[in-house]
C-alpha cells in the first residue's frame, strides 16, 4: 500500500476545480476536524454539526470554482464557508422553530454536555490557545462573532459599546490573529 499522497494548497485547489475525487478525500481527512469544530462550536449539536459539515463540504466542491487564492488560503476560505453555514442554521426559521419545541429538561441537558463536548474539541484543535494570546478584550470579540454567530451590532448592544468600536476592534483582532498564526507557520 502506497503512502497517501501530500498536496500543496495550489495542486490541491487545481485538482478540485477538475473535480478530482481523491484530492477531495485528502481534503475531507486534513480539514474536516478543523472545520467540524468551528461548526460545532456555532451549533452546539453534534448531530447538527455532522450533518452541516457534510453540507460545508458539498458547498466547497460545488463552489471550489469560485475561490480565488488573492484573497486568501484556501483554509481561510472554508472555514468561512463553514462558519457562514452554520450561522445561517442558527438563523434560519425552521431552526428557531425547533428550538421553541424542545423540552425544558432535554435542552439543559443538551447545553451542559454541549459546552463540556466544545471545550474539548477547542482545546484540541488549539484554537482556544491562540485565542488566548490576544487578550480577552479581543478574544470576547471574535469568539462571540467567529464562534457563537453574533453580528456586530448584536454584539455592540450586549457589550454596551459602540457599533463602530466594535467593528474596529474586530479588525484589529483579526489582524493580531492573522500575525499569530504566520508566527506559529513559520519554523
Amino acid at each position: 500500500m502506497s503512502p497517501a499522497p501530500i498536496y500543496s494548497e495550489e495542486v490541491l485547489i487545481a485538482l478540485l476545480r477538475k473535480k478530482d475525487e481523491e484530492a477531495f478525500r485528502y481534503l475531507y481527512d486534513h480539514y474536516a476536524a478543523a472545520l467540524y469544530g468551528v461548526v460545532f462550536k456555532i451549533v452546539n449539536q453534534e448531530e447538527m454539526a455532522n450533518d452541516l459539515l457534510q453540507e460545508v463540504f458539498v458547498k466547497i466542491w460545488n463552489r471550489i470554482d469560485s475561490y480565488d487564492p488573492a484573497k486568501g488560503k484556501l483554509f481561510t476560505w472554508m472555514l468561512n464557508i463553514a462558519r457562514n453555514t452554520a450561522i445561517d442554521m442558527l438563523r434560519s426559521k425552521a431552526y428557531r422553530q425547533q428550538e421553541k419545541n424542545r423540552s425544558m429538561e432535554n435542552n439543559v441537558h443538551l447545553q451542559v454536555s454541549d459546552r463540556l463536548t466544545s471545550t474539548m474539541r477547542v482545546e484540541e484543535m488549539g484554537l482556544k490557545n491562540v485565542l488566548n494570546q490576544l487578550g480577552d478584550e479581543y478574544r470576547i470579540l471574535i469568539e462571540k462573532a467567529y464562534f457563537r454567530g453574533y453580528t456586530q451590532e448584536e454584539i455592540a448592544q450586549e457589550l454596551q459599546i459602540p457599533l463602530g468600536t466594535v467593528k474596529t476592534k474586530i479588525r484589529s483582532a483579526l489582524r493580531k490573529l492573522r500575525a499569530i498564526l504566520q508566527d506559529q507557520d513559520t519554523p
